[in-house]
């Protein structure tokens, strides 16, 4: 999903919070500047869904306490001011709220991003960065949308994350922050591309 910037004035978070609730389409917001959330592709959405089914079915048959969520759900990062919508989220324990509302999250443990070539290299940099942040998020995932390519990143420490990337659909994806597997194939279910990359 691409971010458009929709003016040059400065929103505090208050009067984004405001319009965006009442708002009939989606927009980030980061350091007083709110983005208009583009539109996604057929390809795009059905990736969200298989990463959303494989992970909740993984979940649940190793009974673990974490909740899996589509890119409605608004999360926030005080340190850096960002409000965005991952593609996917996994919360993992009880869900923090920032408000009342209930409407937006700031715990993740594992976030996805479904890149196209829009996005990617946003997705890769700038958001990561902000994303890195967040003190309980433990896994990052970039999923290609134009080729069988899966780059899982994983914190080690503090400042250290560490990155295996899977490119053949034979392959098992290790999630090792939420102690689950996903099969590459089940990601990549009723995908294919016409001319694969492998890179």
């Amino acid at each position: 999903m691409t971010a458009i910037p929709k003016s040059n004035t400065y929103y505090t978070a208050e009067a984004y919070l405001q319009q965006e609730r009442n708002a009939t389409h989606k927009s980030e917001y980061y350091k007083g500047e709110i983005f208009a959330m583009a539109g996604a592709s057929l390809i795009h959405n059905e990736i969200v869904g298989n990463i959303i089914f494989a992970l909740k079915d993984a979940l649940r048959k190793q009974k673990k306490s974490c909740r899996v969520f589509p890119s409605d759900l608004r999360l926030h990062i005080p340190a850096n001011t960002l409000y965005t919508y991952p593609d996917v989220t996994v919360i993992c324990g009880e869900p923090e709220f920032t408000d009342d509302n209930f409407d937006i999250i700031t715990n993740p443990t594992l976030l996805v991003e479904v890149l196209s070539e829009s996005t990617q290299r946003y997705d890769r940099g700038e958001k990561f960065k902000l994303y890195r942040d967040i003190i309980s998020l433990q896994t990052y995932v970039l999923v290609s949308s134009e080729s069988y390519l899966v780059e899982v990143f994983t914190k080690k420490l503090k400042n250290l994350w560490e990155l295996r990337i899977y490119q053949n659909l034979d392959e098992v994806i290790a999630l090792e922050s939420l102690e689950i597997s996903v099969p590459m194939s089940e990601i990549y279910l009723n995908v294919s591309f016409e001319n694969p990359k492998t890179s």
